[in-house]
């Protein structure tokens, strides 16, 4: 399309002459800082070394950058500096009347400049290439309340005023630039522009997206405001061959649509979009995928034209899904199971090989991986949280692209061997494995899951995978990762968003380069069309694909707002209109705080804090840290209330006897706030014998430890697929003197924790059995090896050689004595005890529902800790739960079976005995099935009435109940 300047501006008026101007590259960094330290469990994100990329045009030179936050360019300012400011955009076009700039102009003046074909270059008096400009005046109110809501990072900026009679709509589809004139017209400042806000008002837009499918015609729809014209390639297969049609796209503000014949139907097409991209300062034809996509070709090079409504792609009884679900009568009786798709089975050789690591190992009956969920399943779990599983970058989906290591091999090297990861880390970008935290775009299922990755394959094998695991009583969660994405700019082939309207999606900084808090690109959910994208995706997953629950990677990074129209959004499916109850989808995630959305620096976002009262839940990253010690950013060796701090010192220095003490009963007043729900009202008695609420309890940090105000709001958890194992961690903690027995007792108790904790409880798959990673702190991309699971029990993974080098050679010193002891191993009767003692936690757990307090006030009223104040017995943890009776005044009968229940957590390496006037003359009994347990230690567990007296053995989480 022709671009048209008919609507001139009264103030609009020509420039003198410009000089040329010497020939440069057209080229922007673009910056991938390193991944920051977080006070919490991360997505690790593959491309985390500082690097730049410079895209140039043949035979350019490179630029010299100056990345300088400086928003002004004194007057003696070279006129090459100033070309490089075009680089940048420090200027904002908030709305469609305001550009919002930090500059003053004193008595100088301002203009906006155009240009169709991306001409603009600076001259020494003025601004060459141009086809229009605009003379801006400055708004002495400066920025209305609602930009600033909207751009509070901006707040200060000046406010400078557009002409009301220019065509903005048209003006937007140009390279923009705004510059600053001194007395004498000379060009002292001079920026790009960013654009969301103008876009977001002129444009917004709620039709149709995507494809879309009738009995006559499939059509086309993309919003892409800042086009200059697009076309639609029409291909037969996958990949290859010419295009069956090219096809123009027609313009009706800002979206672009087509439609074609029924014919389309099974056929692939890319868009090229022409568009201005500040990142080369040219229009670029780009060659993209559709946003909306709802199928791909392997790798994403093409997007597949497939109607999910099809009954072709449907297994067998799928539309009644929602009546075959397992019930989920309250979020409070929500038990989560984290697991990634290759791990379940990759190792699994009771699959068929061509299933192994893919989504029809699901469906079996009969493998070792899904006879362990069973039994998980009938315990009483209720979720499982799949790591990524939309199309994601770092993994071929053609497997026959892979590269392997012989096992056999790598099994003859000694534990401590640096020859594993050499071996491993030589192909571990062209393996199969990769946690899958690097988005290309999400709407679709990743293909190298699937036996086939063109075609319909993935879409139904999807579905199967879920209806499998809905028929053992499993509800399913997606691991959604929608603060960033994998690829930005015109040429990088995992680049989607970037290339429809440069700019817009993905979250700039003030220079106008791209934010990488997250690890790279991240995404603005406060811009409307973004906000609108992930919505779809979330009611795509959860209407085509009947998913039950959304886990958010870095939530904080995404606006409060957005997660409350999520939540809302997905709540209003009905099984009626939708097919899926979407009033049981339960939605969570990552409530960290920092980057350049820290403190609300973009808007109301995310975090913990401001989740209070949403019913959306967070991780406890408070509970996890008081528990083993310090935080996965610490010293390795710093301890915690299960690894031994203060009561079986490992060496590591933790201050005076009596600091460590302090620190032992400010991590157990830690524990007892998550193990309430971390409920931020809740009050309890503190280490100092002082009556505080959980608000009150403050982190090392001086943040508060609490912020719920629901028990759901909570996901409490000691560990996760990043960092260390469970029983890694406590390999490292724990006195090396200490036998493998002890240690297995210590990731039982760490576990037993959670699972008995008001709240949400969340296991990282195979702590149950032991798992380790061979202590790798970060095995996002260690390939099987590092990352194996055994559900046949015969081994946990440990000692396996030295964890890679990247994210672990300094602490190589510490990990290689303990790989090399072969004490250090667990054998397979310590994995089945791990196991049978986890099911029984769970079988426990769902014994009654007082575990499972579904509100606030339930909590407070009924949940009370012992052992508090200046007194406590060190290492002991007394939580009681109590019932009330019917027809008796006071607490509602919510157990038909048990009137009181008593948790004691003993991390002492000793037998504790602890007598409690308040709990005297109870009939309190061992919980029934502790007595039936296979661990000899907590059936010696005891109670006696009279005195009110406990006596639990060392390392023991033991449950008295007293029956009605």
């Amino acid at each position: 399309m022709s671009v048209s300047f008919s609507l001139l501006s009264s103030q609009t008026r020509p420039f003198p002459p410009p000089f040329p101007f010497p020939s440069k590259s057209k080229s922007k960094s673009n910056r991938h800082f390193l991944l920051p330290h977080r006070t919490s469990t991360t997505s690790t994100c593959p491309s985390s070394p500082i690097r730049r990329r410079l895209l140039l045009e043949p035979n350019s030179t490179h630029l010299s950058l100056r990345c300088s936050s400086s928003m002004s360019v004194e007057n003696s300012t070279p006129t090459s500096q100033l070309q490089d400011s075009l680089l940048f955009s420090r200027a904002y076009w908030v709305s469609k009347s305001i550009i919002a700039w930090n500059v003053d102009v004193g008595d100088g003046s301002c203009f906006l400049f155009a240009s169709k074909t991306a001409a603009l270059s600076i001259v020494d008096d003025g601004v060459e290439g141009k086809d229009m400009q605009i003379k801006l005046e400055e708004d002495s109110c400066g920025l209305p309340e609602n930009v600033i809501r909207k751009f509070p990072h901006i707040q200060d900026y000046r406010a400078y005023k557009v002409p009301s009679t220019l065509d903005a709509k048209t003006l937007l589809k140009c390279q923009l630039a705004v510059a600053t004139f001194n007395s004498v017209g000379k060009c002292i400042n001079v920026t790009g522009l960013q654009l969301p806000g103008v876009l977001d008002e002129l444009f917004s837009y709620n039709g149709p997206l995507g494809a879309l499918y009738s009995e006559e015609s499939v059509s086309l729809h993309l919003w892409a405001p800042t086009a200059q014209a697009v076309f639609a390639c029409i291909y037969r297969d996958p990949v290859g061959g010419n295009p069956l049609e090219i096809v123009q796209l027609e313009e009706v503000n800002g979206v672009w649509s087509t439609k074609g014949p029924k014919r389309w139907e099974g056929c692939y097409y890319v868009y090229e979009v022409s568009v201005y991209h500040p990142s080369t300062l040219r229009i670029d034809k780009c060659h993209v995928n559709d946003p909306y996509a709802r199928g791909f070709s392997s790798d994403g090079r093409r997007t597949f034209l497939v109607n999910l409504d099809s009954d072709t792609l449907k297994p067998e009884e799928w539309d009644n899904l929602a009546n075959e679900k397992p019930d989920i009568l309250s979020f409070s009786d929500i038990s989560i199971y984290e697991l990634h798709i290759r791990d379940f089975s990759a190792n699994d050789y009771t699959v068929h090989p061509e299933f192994r690591g893919g989504y029809l190992a699901f469906t079996l009956q009969d493998s070792s991986g899904v006879l362990h969920l069973k039994k998980l399943s009938n315990a009483g779990l209720t979720h499982v949280h799949l790591l990524p599983t939309f199309q994601f970058a770092g993994v071929d989906d053609e497997k026959e692209n892979w590269k392997c290591v012989d096992t056999n091999m790598l099994e003859k090297l000694p534990p401590d061997s640096v020859q594993q990861q050499d071996l491993i880390t030589a192909i571990q970008d062209n393996d199969g494995y990769n946690w899958g935290y690097n988005p290309v775009l999400w709407g679709v299922p990743k293909g190298s899951y699937a036996s086939n990755p063109n075609g319909p394959y993935r879409i139904i094998e999807f579905r199967k995978m879920i209806q499998a695991l809905n028929r053992i009583g499993l509800r399913v969660v997606l691991d959604v990762v929608y603060n960033h994405v994998h690829g930005s700019g015109p040429f990088d082939e995992n680049s989607v968003l970037d290339k429809i309207v440069p700019g817009y999606y993905l979250r700039k900084n003030t220079d106008g380069l791209i934010e990488n808090s997250t690890c790279v690109n991240n995404t603005a959910s406060e811009h409307v069309m973004v906000e609108r994208l992930i919505l779809d995706d979330l009611l795509h997953w959860a209407v085509h694909y009947k998913v039950d629950g959304f886990r958010f990677d870095l939530m904080g990074h995404i606006m409060k707002s957005t997660m409350v129209k999520a939540k809302d959004a997905l709540h209003s499916l009905t099984k009626e209109s939708d097919g899926i109850d979407g009033s049981s989808i339960y939605i969570y995630g990552e409530g960290w705080d920092f980057g350049e959305v820290a403190k609300n620096g973009r808007g109301v976002n995310a975090s913990q804090f401001n989740l209070s009262g949403t019913q959306i839940g967070s991780f406890n990253d408070r509970i996890r840290d008081a528990m083993l010690g310090g935080s996965p950013f610490g010293h390795p060796l710093q301890q915690g209330f299960v690894t031994g701090l203060f009561l079986q010192p490992n060496g590591h220095d933790h201050g005076t006897e009596a600091n460590a003490g302090c620190m032992l009963a400010v991590a157990k007043d830690h524990i007892q706030v998550g193990m309430a729900a971390n409920l931020r009202d809740f009050v309890l008695t503190n280490f100092e014998g002082k009556e505080v609420k959980g608000s009150e309890v403050l982190t090392y940090g001086g943040a508060p430890v609490a912020y719920a105000l629901s028990p759901t709001e909570t996901v409490n958890y000691v560990s996760a697929h990043d960092n260390e194992t469970l029983f890694d961690i406590v390999s490292l903690k724990t006195p090396t003197e200490i036998s493998v027995d002890k240690r297995c007792r210590i990731n039982h108790l760490a576990t037993s924790v959670i699972a008995l904790s008001q709240g949400i409880p969340f296991f990282h798959s195979g702590d149950e059995m032991l798992r380790s990673k061979s202590l790798d702190r970060d095995s996002y991309n260690s390939g099987d090896w590092f990352n194996r699971l055994d559900f046949t029990y015969n081994s946990n993974n440990w000692g396996v050689g030295l964890p890679p080098k990247e994210k672990n050679e300094k602490n190589w010193p510490l990990i290689k004595p303990r790989l090399a002891d072969p004490s250090f191993k667990p054998q397979k009767i310590h994995i089945l005890a791990a196991v049978d003692n986890f099911l029984n936690l769970l079988r426990i757990r769902y014994s009654s529902p007082l575990f499972r307090l579904k509100t606030a006030n339930a909590i407070q009223e009924r949940v009370r800790f012992h052992n508090t104040g200046p007194s406590w017995i060190p290492g002991t943890i007394v939580m009681s739960i109590e019932d009330g009776y019917e027809g008796v005044p006071g607490f509602s009968q919510l157990d038909p079976i048990y009137s009181y229940i008593v948790v004691i957590v003993n991390a002492s390496p000793t037998e504790v005995s602890f007598a409690c006037p308040a709990l005297r003359a109870r009939t309190l009994k061992l919980h029934p099935i502790q007595v039936m347990s296979t661990d000899e230690l907590v059936k010696s567990s005891t109670y006696e009435g009279s005195s009110g007296c406990f006596t639990v053995p060392p390392r023991t989480t033991s449950v008295f109940v007293e029956p009605r």
